[in-house]
């Protein structure tokens, strides 16, 4: 790999020469408009027009351009947050932006996590303290592929709730109103003029593409200005919905993968007289299961950049390092058919998942190093990666046997679905698995409406596989009465568009043998969280067999040495489940993929030895292989631009 990248990085250390294409260009000198430097602050950003010429931002006085590039604090282990910010910074970019997961952030109705790895303003001012503006996204929808594009999953269970993103008395004043009590006071010191490096705040994201209610967006907009919001409003949608999206007198900007001729036709509808903002300028796109990995080529993203820069457009490379979901945080797609998204975020970034350097980084710092008036700062030192021994699990323990270390199950004459399951202080079951038990004593024709996907046992014994395309299944016949067993996974909440209402997961709807409703269910809540494995730890495990089908964890130790480093787990002969290291989720992996391995931090890594869980759901595998650079893609799509149908290539 250090063979590979070599030519890139020593173009990163090459002279700064003028860019060819930018003949006579003036550099920019933005080194007296930084975080330290600006400490008497009168005038943050601004739009404005000198006579004739183009409109353009300024910061207290003077031209400004935003170099943006994203990077989300959630998806990113909070000991790698100084170093994907110093990445960013040396890159040549001035300005971070990120979005604020309401649903992680709230996860229980009034009950607020702004701790560890959820920690906001600790990373906005770690951002600030590099040498980095900050424009925040706070929501409250953010889409950015996470679950319910981070709405709380407990807002789809009121009865009294009809819809979402609406003003509608519910949403306003029992969620969104509280959510912005609690939050926008987190932010208020951070913003430009009390000496913060908030110099702009979204309003909501992309509401042209749902557009459902004229008073919503002016009604968050109030809501920011009402709790103390005074720096420069923006809003955000794709070039096609932003007259359905913006709000007079706030700045409208695009989103976008590549420039066209008329890219900003309906956006000067909107707005001639402001400088063009492009809030996501998208160098790469996300994957979801059974689907093939996008790559965007990296000389194209570089064009696009120069001219962006040489029409003075400022702009936000979305992703500049993507993470990781992490967990059960992906969202979810629906085109005619539900996908989760994957557990990696990479996004063909221009910082991978585990924030190595790409193509994409030593262009783009290139080109910016030679309109910069200034030395960019050196780069930082990538972290580390190796291979541990493989890890070959000697115990496991069927989910039947883990039943009792769970918490205590609802008893219910008809089957509940997670998010109105009377658990967590009423405010249901965001993620993971739901498991539904009652008798039956008689085969037949059985008809579950499930979300997302369900298997459906016989006592102890699989009989059947359910999802969106696949809702019945024949029971055989058997003597006496036996147990029904449906084990139903949320495989991710989508994340855009009007579906986001129809989101419940577990049963969802009828269920009987014969069109004879089933009733009296015992209901099982596999939420998975840390303490779970806390009391799994004493539990009575038994030798791996040499094959076992059905649900079970398998435990096993890896070796990690006296100093842990980042690595990527591979599940070569496993099937579909979840990774748990010392009781942290990793994530989804999934033989369909397209990704094959799992990102492992070594910073949540102990010295020497480490609990390793699976929770395979199919049938049992190997050993646990890891190795020191990811597999992303068992097919890749090479592509101009983002889509199926743009000229580029499936290659397997």
């Amino acid at each position: 790999a250090g063979i590979f990248f070599l030519p890139f990085i020593m173009s990163g250390f090459a002279p700064r020469a003028k860019h060819a294409s930018i003949p006579g260009f003036a550099r920019f000198n933005w080194s007296h408009l930084a975080p330290a430097e600006l400490k008497d602050r009168h005038v943050g950003l601004q739009t404005t027009r000198m006579g004739r010429g183009k409109p353009h931002f300024t910061l207290e006085g003077h031209k400004f351009l935003i170099f943006g590039g994203s990077i989300h604090y959630f998806r990113v282990p909070r000991a790698y947050w100084r170093d994907r910010l110093l990445k960013l910074k040396a890159c040549g970019f001035n300005t971070l932006t990120t979005y604020v997961p309401w649903n992680l952030h709230e996860p229980e109705r009034g009950k607020f996590d702004f701790s560890g790895n959820l920690d906001l303003e600790a990373f906005i001012w770690m951002a600030a303290e590099l040498g980095l503006w900050v424009i925040l996204r706070p929501g409250p929808y953010i889409c950015s592929e996470i679950d319910l594009g981070g709405l709380p999953r407990y807002l789809i269970s009121e009865p009294s709730l009809k819809s979402l993103r609406e003003c509608n008395p519910v949403f306003k004043v029992q969620h969104h109103d509280a959510l912005f009590d609690h939050l926008i006071p987190r932010v208020v010191p951070l913003q430009y003029h009390r000496g913060g490096p908030i110099i702009a705040v979204q309003v909501e994201n992309e509401y042209g593409s749902y557009n459902k209610d004229k008073d919503y967006m002016p009604y968050v907009q109030q809501a920011l200005l009402q709790r103390g919001i005074v720096e420069l409003l923006l809003t955000s949608d794709n070039e096609r919905d932003v007259l359905k999206g913006y709000i007079k007198g706030v700045l409208a900007t695009v989103n976008m993968k590549t420039l066209s001729r008329d890219a900003f036709s309906l956006l000067n509808k909107a707005q001639s007289e402001k400088p063009i903002m492009i809030m996501e300028f998208w160098v790469g796109w996300f994957d979801t299961w059974g689907n093939q990995h996008f790559l965007r080529d990296a000389k194209e993203v570089e064009h696009t950049v120069l001219e962006f820069i040489k029409a003075e457009i400022s702009f936000n490379a979305y992703m500049f390092h993507g993470g990781t979901n992490f967990g059960f945080m992906n969202g979810a797609t629906y085109l005619g058919k539900h996908r989760g998204v994957v557990t990696s975020y990479d996004y063909d970034a221009v910082l991978t998942e585990a924030g190595d350097y790409t193509e994409k980084y030593f262009k783009l710092r290139k080109l910016f190093g030679s309109v910069l008036a200034t030395p960019l700062p050196p780069l930082p030192d990538l972290a580390p990666k190796t291979m541990y021994p493989a890890v070959r699990p000697s115990l496991f323990l069927p989910l039947w046997d883990a039943l009792e270390y769970l918490n205590e199950p609802v008893t219910s004459n008809i089957p509940v679905n997670m998010e109105n399951l009377p658990i967590n202080h009423g405010s249901g079951q965001s993620y993971g698995f739901i498991l539904y038990e009652t008798s039956i004593c008689s085969g037949g024709h059985l008809y579950v409406h499930a979300q997302d996907m369900a298997q459906v046992f016989l006592n102890e014994a699989i009989i059947g596989v359910l999802d969106d395309d696949t809702r019945n299944l024949d029971i055989p016949k058997f003597k006496g009465c036996q147990l029904l067993r449906i084990l139903v996974e949320n495989q991710g909440r989508v994340n855009f568009s009007w579906k986001i209402q129809e989101q419940r997961k577990g049963l969802t709807g009828f269920i009987g043998i014969n069109n004879i409703p089933l009733k009296g269910f015992t209901i099982y809540s596999l939420e998975m969280k840390m303490n779970f494995f806390e009391r799994l730890r004493s539990a009575t495990w038994r030798p791996v067999p040499e094959s076992y089908s059905g649900p079970a964890f398998y435990l096993g130790t890896l070796m990690a040495g006296p100093s842990p480093k980042d690595t990527f787990l591979r599940l070569l002969g496993w099937n579909y489940g979840f990774v748990f290291i010392n009781g942290r989720n990793l994530g989804r992996y999934w033989h369909i993929g397209p990704q094959e391995t799992l990102y492992l931090p070594g910073a949540w890594l102990h010295p020497e030895n480490n609990e390793i869980i699976l929770f395979e759901k199919m049938r049992s595998g190997s050993d646990i292989q890891s190795m020191d650079r990811p597999n992303l893609f068992s097919c890749f799509y090479l592509a101009v631009g983002l889509g199926g149908g743009d000229g580029g290539r499936q290659e397997c």
